[in-house]
């Protein structure tokens, strides 16, 4: 099992990126840059790839409207390049409020639009000459939407891998149907193991049925809080107020996929009621209502024995990556968590 991390959005990113080679010395197999409505996940992948020498680096996630495809086949190329071969992309649709609200872009046909951004990428790695007629992407352009004068073109740079890996971050059935079919990896969130199979054995298997063999085994990454000790009272309620965010916040009333996922877990009524608090503007109180469950399910928080168990589920649920979040107090402390859920994990 692969050990990653996270890198935060927002504030003391060049303070975490200088803490990076004590995690790759630790044994940190890879890195995760998430971009929201942030600074760009891209130039801060730059400054990572110069920085460090063995560890993967993977976008976590760059949404797929904000860039085209052939813009995000590019940028995949460019860092796969300054990286010497360590780069993975990192896909989602993200959600209405940022693409449309912050990218004045339309939130329509994520599924279908994924799968085509997805196809056209790996075109240009493969650098055909890019003629593409999808849904909705069309590649040249027709002559009926611009001036006629599109040239199929390939990428001028050779780049350093035909095929870069893809983790596609879903939660949705159709999504993650589409993660097993066409992705090396696929990210979900809030992951109970537990429960994994239940609310997304049929998409996993459906996708797997139609799964190009040279893809290899669906690598499977899933985010958890980490602590290891027996002074871990308090830490769970760490995760409170971005559940509530995501289960509450993250979308209208019938729109927000995260709330539907809590739900499939069984959670309908505290999920009902955390988002009428949060979307009234009662965040504590949304906070407070999270299950206390679901936090534990989903986290690596406790003794070393109980972490050892959790980490079991986790495999034997089908988790290849482990993406943690290590909650110590300082860096050192948190240098020695990944260092000993690097040794469980081997």
């Amino acid at each position: 099992m692969r050990i990653g991390m996270t890198l935060g959005y927002s504030g003391g990113f060049k303070e975490t990126v200088g803490e990076l080679a004590d995690y790759e010395k630790a044994g940190l197999d890879i890195v995760f840059v998430a971009e929201a409505y942030s600074f760009d996940a891209v130039s801060q992948m730059g400054y990572i790839a110069a920085v460090t020498e063995r560890l993967q680096i993977a976008s976590g996630i760059l949404p797929i409207y904000s860039r085209t495809p052939a813009l995000m086949a590019m940028t995949a190329a460019g860092l796969d390049y300054i990286s010497d071969g360590r780069f993975t992309l990192g896909l989602g649709s993200s959600g209405p409020q940022v693409i449309e609200g912050f990218h004045g872009v339309p939130y329509t046909a994520p599924i279908g639009r994924t799968r085509e951004v997805i196809e056209i990428c790996r075109k240009v790695w493969r650098r055909e000459r890019l003629q593409y007629d999808g849904r909705h992407y069309t590649l040249p352009l027709p002559p009926d939407q611009g001036t006629g004068l599109g040239k199929p073109l390939k990428i001028i740079n050779h780049p350093v891998r035909s095929r870069i890996p893809i983790v596609l971050a879903a939660i949705g059935p159709k999504n993650v149907e589409l993660a097993a079919e066409l992705a090396e990896g696929w990210e979900p969130i809030f992951y109970v193991p537990e429960k994994a199979a239940d609310v997304w054995g049929a998409a996993l298997a459906a996708g797997k049925a139609r799964r190009d063999p040279e893809l290899g085994e669906l690598d499977v990454v899933a985010q958890a809080s980490l602590y290891i000790g027996d002074d871990a009272d308090g830490l769970l309620d760490l995760g409170r107020p971005m559940a509530a965010l995501y289960i509450g916040g993250m979308g209208a009333k019938g729109k927000n996929f995260y709330n539907n996922l809590a739900r499939r877990y069984g959670y309908e009524k505290e999920a009902e009621q955390i988002q009428e608090l949060y979307l009234d503007g009662k965040k504590d109180e949304a906070a407070a209502l999270v299950p206390r469950e679901l936090l534990e399910k989903m986290s690596l928080i406790g003794d070393e024995a109980y972490v050892r168990d959790r980490m079991q589920a986790m495999k034997e649920s089908g988790v290849t990556t482990l993406n943690v979040t290590p909650l110590g107090r300082t860096h050192e402390e948190r240098v020695r968590l990944i260092e000993t859920i690097k040794d469980i994990a081997s």
